[in-house]
């Protein structure tokens, strides 16, 4: 919006040319994003506690977690807010593919609502039953064929899946978001995407607003769901950010990467199937819990130093992604 205002001023006044870069325009759809959550957090997270929209807690898992029941979730609200107003603000919304983030970062957040609702009112810790989910996630992505609908998917899932300490998922989220606005400007470059032997993407260099915002989100939510936390993402942000991280991989064309940007969400979600698989093969466990970080849990590790060891192997993950674009 602030791009088609603004910037066609600059036929008059040269300052307004400024608007025509990418980089100047995600800068500040970040810091846009950020002061959102900021400006809205707080009074979001006590309408959430108003209105006793409370965690329910898994009896069966970690003892440690009883004391978070009843802290405010479906905190996802914020994040898909500060995602979208800043792009909506600072993208070029003539541009195909921030419609097409927009939408899925939507519809994900819709089916993500529906799951806490679900869960908040009827106090049904397990939400949506697993095949209703899959059934509308998969119709979001009928014009998109079958591998694009697994990214989507299943990175929707995996991050959903690893949303269960205070920060753990919005961490590798904020990284994620981070590498693929990188990737975004890349492929949107005709020069740099030569240089570096990387498909050239027309156009998909408006996605890098959409993961700077995203990103930008991401850090104002950490400010409260950072341990303790005040609030949880709730599906309602878990599978919205997966499914946003998914369709931009796909439109960027780096689509396979996205398994080692992403590696702490796909770690979560194959120790979740092997776990699920051994037992009703073998009746027996390979993790104390799953997902993993409820096993080092139940080892004795603190939530902190899980939190914090599991955002390490994100950035590291997330700089062997970046380096393959030479390598490849």
């Amino acid at each position: 919006m602030l791009y088609h205002l603004l910037f066609p001023l600059h036929a008059d006044y040269s300052f307004f040319n400024i608007f025509r870069y990418i980089t100047f325009r995600t800068i500040y759809a970040a810091i846009t994003a950020l002061l959102l959550c900021f400006v809205i957090g707080p009074w979001l997270i006590r309408e959430l506690g108003a209105h006793q929209i409370g965690q329910t807690i898994r009896k069966d898992g970690p003892q440690s977690h009883l004391a978070k029941e009843g802290t405010p979730t479906m905190g996802g609200l914020l994040i898909v807010l500060a995602t979208v107003i800043p792009t909506l603000l600072w993208a070029n919304l003539g541009n195909t593919y921030i419609w097409i983030a927009v939408f899925v970062m939507l519809g994900f957040g819709t089916i993500g609502f529906l799951d806490d609702y679900r869960k908040v009112v009827k106090k049904d810790s397990k939400g949506l039953p697993p095949r209703t989910k899959f059934l509308l996630q998969v119709s979001l992505g009928f014009l998109y064929i079958p591998f694009v609908i697994l990214v989507i998917v299943g990175a929707s899932n995996a991050v959903n899946l690893t949303d269960g300490l205070d920060g753990l998922a919005i961490g590798p989220s904020i990284i994620s978001a981070g590498t693929y606005m990188l990737f975004a400007y890349l492929a949107g470059h005709i020069k740099i995407a030569n240089y570096l032997q990387v498909q050239y993407v027309p156009g998909a260099g408006e996605l890098t607003i959409f993961c700077g915002a995203m990103a930008g989100a991401g850090i104002g939510f950490l400010w409260y769901n950072t341990y303790p936390a005040q609030v949880f993402m709730g599906d309602t942000g878990s599978l919205s950010l997966g499914a946003a991280l998914g369709v931009v991989a796909v439109m960027v064309k780096q689509e396979i990467v996205l398994a080692l940007v992403g590696g702490v969400f796909v770690m979560e979600a194959i120790s979740v199937i092997l776990q699920v698989y051994f037992f009703k093969t073998t009746r027996k466990r390979i993790f104390r819990m799953a997902p993993v970080h409820h096993h080092f849990e139940l080892a004795g590790w603190a939530e902190p130093k899980i939190i914090v060891r599991f955002w390490i192997i994100s950035i590291i993950l997330a700089l062997l992604a970046i380096s393959t674009l030479k390598i490849r």
